[in-house]
Formats: structure tokens, sequence, C-alpha cells
């Protein structure tokens, strides 16, 4: 079998069912075959056969059909611009953290163009922009990222060193910093 994409784009699958029309117009190959061929299960070449079928044999049965549902209440160019404001910060969108929650997100689109959107269908619009859910990385506000460095660098190999030397097991976090590294 032939290497096939993880993500089939609407205009790759709609080829794909084309090719498969043109083999089965031909009447050389078995469904099976041609399901062998392409990559699919027997059931949907099937299905192929009969809209081609249904088209009186012509491939243009098996073009892609019209999507359907509601249209997007933004447009592209403003998605574009909620992906700009999100990367410019929740901060300088008036929120008082950096960290951004799909509530903030439908908040603010809610704000800047008028249009309401639950939060729980934000995320796959959001992903579809290039934005992922990041979660941050929580450390303490007194932290001193010198100190830690400083820490990692010397003492961390002195202790693991005499625990080596007296036979004693690492303790876990000896592993973790070893592991990941200054966090």
């Amino acid at each position: 079998m032939a290497w096939q994409p993880r993500n089939w784009t609407p205009q790759q699958l709609e080829e794909r069912r084309r090719a498969a029309g043109r083999l089965l117009s031909q009447g050389h190959l078995s469904q099976a075959e041609v399901a062998r061929r392409m990559g699919v299960s027997e059931a949907a070449v099937s299905h192929w056969a009969r809209r081609l079928d249904e088209a009186g044999g012509s491939i243009r049965g098996l073009n892609a059909r019209p999507r359907t549902g509601r249209p997007s209440r933004l447009s592209p160019k403003e998605w574009q611009q909620v992906a700009g404001l999100l990367r410019a910060g929740a901060r300088t969108c008036g929120f008082p953290t950096e960290r951004w929650t799909l509530k903030r997100v439908a908040r603010l689109i809610q704000r800047t163009f008028g249009v309401r959107y639950h939060p729980n269908y934000l995320a796959v619009r959001l992903h579809r922009l290039g934005l992922s859910p990041q979660q941050p990385r929580i450390q303490a506000k007194e932290r001193d990222g010198s100190l830690v460095e400083a820490w990692l660098k010397h003492d961390c190999p002195r202790i693991k060193r005499g625990l080596k030397q007296a036979g004693a097991p690492l303790p876990s976090w000896t592993r973790q910093v070893t592991r990941f590294g200054p966090a």
C-alpha cells in the first residue's frame, strides 16, 4: 500500500475518489482490488461505485459535495485580528494576568466584534489559526533563576557524588534534575 498522509485535504480526498472512479469505470478490477490500491475499505469503494451509477457513470458524481452548516460569524480577516490580539497578550487586552482561557477569548471576541461565541466551540477554531493550548509553568514569584542555576551546577553534583561514595541510593529528585535540567 502506498504512503498516505495522516490528514487528507478535501482536494486530496476528491482526487482519490476520482482516481478510484476511473479504475471502476474501466471495469478491469474488482471493487476489492480498487480498495486495496486506493488504501480504503471495500465499503468506501462500494459507496463510490453507487455514486458513479447514480451519476450515469460520470466521474463528476464523485466530486466533493458542498459543505453545509452555518457560516462563521467572523470573517477570515477578523479571525486573523483575533489571532493578533491573542499573540499581543492578555494584559494588553485588559485582563489582569497573561493567562488566556477560552472564556477570556470569548469575552475578547464579544468586546471587540460584538459577536458571542460559546467558549467550548472556540478551541477548534483557534487551533485552525495555529494557536494551541499552553499550560503555564508554575513558579514562585520569589524564584531567583541565578540561584537555581548555581545550585544545579555546584551543589547538586556535589550531593550526588557524596551519596554515590557513601553507597546510598539516589533520591528521586536527583534523577529528575538530571533528566530535565534547569527549569
